[in-house]
């Protein structure tokens, strides 16, 4: 006898709708996970903490591979598709990542993103005092360095900089 065991399926939802998007999916019985951050917001009258996705625009069920699960939860408001390698592929998310990145969740309000820069790629500065600035990825050791070239003199200089801070140009 075969048992059809769950899997864990990455979801792309509309801009902003992470948290509807989970409640539709609680209500209709489906294991959902959204992990999410705390982050004081400024208003022009007051400081509040509020709760942010950790990964904006994605969420996790946990449902078994079959056509109508799938179906299912693409129906719900708010849901755009389910990440799949190619038309109709959905590909699943390792137990032991969902497992990890909980843990994580659950070990801290205080989690960063990174994106995955690859060396050699053009990056543009989002902020700080270097906001607009423009340069190619090299990395050394662990950290990252932003380096600029300077064609006429044929010289190039780096800066440490946080990925954070980076965003593809």
């Amino acid at each position: 006898m075969n048992i059809a065991t769950t899997e864990w399926f990455a979801l792309y939802v509309k801009s902003r709708h992470e948290f509807s998007v989970e409640t539709e999916l609680f209500n209709k019985g489906i294991e959902v996970f959204l992990p999410a951050v705390k982050k004081h917001s400024q208003w022009k009258d007051r400081k509040k903490l509020i709760d942010y996705p950790l990964f904006p625009g994605y969420l996790f069920v946990n449902i078994l591979p079959k056509a109508e699960e799938l179906l299912n939860v693409i129906r719900t408001r708010g849901v755009v598709t389910i990440l799949s390698s190619g038309a109709g592929c959905p590909v699943p998310v390792s137990h032991a990542e969902i497992n990890a990145l909980k843990l994580l969740n659950a070990s801290s309000d205080v989690l960063d993103i990174y994106p995955q820069f690859k060396e050699g790629v053009r990056v543009r500065v989002k902020r700080g005092l270097l906001k607009g600035v423009e340069g190619i990825i090299k990395k050394k050791e662990n950290s990252l360095s932003l380096v600029i070239n300077i064609e006429i003199l044929g010289r190039s200089v780096g800066i440490n900089v946080l990925a954070e801070d980076l965003e593809a140009a």
